[in-house]
């Protein structure tokens, strides 16, 4: 090793050294902008030398990026999966390659070699590597408070020299896939025979064996399995995954807060034994079900969903939630962090303001999930069919929920003090007493806490400005009493209220109705509850009548009056028409005046109520002014609809008897 040339000192290579290693590796290194400039593959290859005896001792052998390279150690399958297969795009794909090539001469691939990774205090101007007869010892990436990342290689059976004090070592998997002769075959077969030609029958046996969405199924079997983080992928890549934009963006959170580790440990070992086997017919979908035994094994294996479930559901919300979080929550909801058992959550402080925690995730996996769920349950009681096991899961979620907020040991946000209740906690010392909050560590800002609610000024920042006080609550002593209405009273505005109205809502008398509709058997099953055929037939037979039409056309006005996205395609699927029965339906309905053929932007139709029409920007929905104020929907102060749908206050043969009301009593809508 010491007397063959440096991969990186060849012109081809070299020119790939800089910083888009760092994009070619994205969602598996940390710190993109440490990788910046040149060097980083030149880096890796000295650390690797210098472990084996190459150059002078007490030389560095200079930095790649901050680092987290070293986690490759044992899991370089991951980053040659990704370099094998056909979606990686070509620039990309020969920077990974030329990191296998030189992982392949390094003793990172070698099996026996006895390596250890970490974090070392090292003394200021300390060296950056040591060798003697015991072994080497490199620092990588840069200080952060006197750590830096290490890595060291053993000769015998003394410690490696050592570069200062060792704070943590990070075990270091062996015997995983990746020796140098594997390493080196597949490199060759890719630049032989072309990338692995991508397999969408291995995808749907991924997404088969997991559970995971299509998009996030794709993503993993390309080596790509990400955590909120995906290298851009250009329309080529696209195409070759057959997604959308939208799906896209869904695939990339699926996956939730793996960590690059976690990523790198799903992948480290699903590739063959011998590399030829993936350009095999068969060889895909052998990794697929590699994937999927691993995703099984640290994830458990959700409930698969419908296609066309899973797609009513991309975007459902871009922050918090992706499609198969969202489906597997009320599919697999004990398997959800925060709702398969109680949270015990406390007060702690911050530079921002003092916040509950419960410690790891599970609190804001909760809240992601309560905030997702609420407003969207009546989209899936309303838009799935009976069946569905989404829509079917729905009451078990709702009473999951319910479990975790009776619990006393919960603290969620009702938001901020209105000004007029006061500024400060001494201020609403009358309204909820001054004992302060007791938990596990001191507060650093004055609070109150009544048993219900706590009270917690706000911070100082930088500019010299204190934030406002933050009401926080316990929901399980939250309900119809003199506390719950002072806590009621004294917040802000209750449209921008965090948790309180959700919790409220799913307590209250609408979403029980709702619930006890998900549960009741007679709706058929593959039939949805927005056709009224189902629903509401005895209303169903008095519109009829009383517009002197035919079934058809009356059950397209209920649902024109009522849903808040009648569009084309999701009338034909609910009511089972084909597009024949549908025009027929719509000109009778414009014959007899009760509709209007239009063509409006974002509408997905072409026939609407008469009277005035509401616009409104993406996400929101534009839609007749007579059903917004049916639904509860206000005006934005630009008179649009951009302000988020109200909670629901009526069941589907609710509303549809009250629009039916309206309309018998002159009131409905009208030119």
């Amino acid at each position: 090793m010491t007397a063959s040339e440096l991969l990186t000192a060849r012109p081809g290579t070299a020119a790939l050294d800089d910083h888009g290693v760092a994009t070619a590796l994205g969602g598996l290194v940390d710190g993109a902008g440490y990788w910046s400039g040149t060097g980083a593959l030149a880096g890796i290859e000295r650390t690797g030398r210098y472990l084996a005896g190459w150059g002078e001792p007490g030389e560095g052998p200079g930095r790649a990026g901050e680092g987290s390279w070293t986690r490759f150690i044992g899991r370089i399958g991951a980053v040659a999966l990704r370099a094998a297969v056909e979606p990686t795009r070509d620039e990309r794909r020969r920077r990974l390659l030329a990191l296998l090539e030189i992982w392949a001469d390094s003793p990172f691939a070698d099996s026996p070699a006895r390596i250890r990774t970490g974090l070392v205090r090292v003394a200021e101007g300390g060296p950056e590597a040591v060798r003697d007869e015991r072994g080497a010892a490199v620092a990588v990436g840069w200080s952060a408070g006197g750590l830096r990342k290490f890595v060291d290689l053993r000769a015998g059976e003394a410690d490696p020299p050592g570069l200062g004090t060792i704070e943590e070592v990070t075990g270091v998997p062996c015997g995983g896939w990746g020796d140098a002769g594997q390493l080196r075959r597949l490199v060759d077969l890719v630049r032989e025979r072309g990338p692995v030609p991508w397999d969408l029958d291995a995808v749907a046996e991924l997404r088969d064996g997991t559970g995971m969405g299509r998009a996030a199924a794709s993503f993993a079997l390309a080596g790509m399995v990400s955590g909120g983080y995906l290298p851009h992928l250009d329309d080529r890549e696209r195409r070759i995954h057959r997604l959308k934009v939208a799906e896209v963006e869904d695939g990339v959170r699926e996956p939730g807060r793996m960590s690059p580790p976690d990523r790198l440990g799903l992948l480290a070992d699903v590739l063959p034994g011998d590399p030829a086997e993936l350009w095999e017919p068969q060889g895909m979908r052998a990794v697929a079900r590699r994937i999927a035994h691993a995703w099984r094994e640290r994830y458990g294996r959700r409930t698969v969903v419908p296609e066309r479930t899973f797609d009513t559901f991309i975007g459902v919300d871009q922050v918090r939630l992706s499609a198969g979080r969202f489906c597997a929550a009320f599919t697999d909801h004990a398997s959800i962090r925060g709702l398969g058992s109680n949270l015990d959550t406390w007060i702690r402080n911050s530079d921002f303001r003092p916040f509950p925690t419960a410690g790891g995730w599970d609190l804001v996996d909760f809240r992601d999930t309560l905030h997702v769920v609420v407003p969207n349950l009546f989209r899936v009681y309303a838009e799935l069919p009976a069946g569905d096991p989404v829509r079917a899961g729905a009451p078990g979620l709702v009473r999951a929920l319910s479990e975790r907020l009776d619990h006393p040991g919960l603290l969620l946000d009702a938001g901020h003090l209105h000004p007029a209740v006061g500024h400060e906690v001494a201020d609403v010392h009358d309204r909820f007493g001054s004992r302060p909050y007791a938990g596990p560590e001191p507060l650093d800002v004055a609070s109150a806490d009544d048993g219900l609610t706590v009270v917690v000024d706000g911070v100082v920042d930088r500019a010299g400005v204190r934030s406002r006080p933050r009401l926080y609550f316990r929901p399980a002593f939250h309900g119809d009493d003199e506390r719950s209405r002072t806590l009621r009273e004294a917040r802000s505005d209750s449209r921008y209220d965090p948790d309180l109205g959700l919790v409220e809502w799913l307590r209250g008398p609408v979403c029980a109705r709702v619930v006890e509709r998900l549960e009741d058997s007679s709706l058929p099953p593959g039939t949805y509850e927005t056709n009224p055929v189902f629903s509401a037939p005895g209303v169903l037979g008095r519109a009829a009548r009383g517009l002197g039409v035919d079934e058809d056309a009356a059950a397209l006005y209920l649902q024109l009056l009522t849903l808040y996205a009648p569009v084309d395609r999701a009338i034909r699927t609910w009511n089972g028409w084909k597009p024949a029965r549908h025009q027929k339906a719509a000109a009778v309905l414009v014959e007899h005046g009760l509709a209007v053929e239009d063509g409006r932007a974002r509408a997905g139709r072409r026939l609407f109520l008469p009277g005035e029409w509401i616009h409104a920007g993406k996400p929101y929905q534009p839609m007749e002014a007579w059903k917004a104020e049916l639904l509860g929907l206000e005006r934005s102060y630009n008179g649009r609809l951009e302000n988020p749908l109200p909670l629901p206050t009526r069941t589907l043969p609710e509303l549809f008897a009250r629009a039916w009301e309206l309309v018998e009593e002159g009131r409905g809508p009208s030119a």
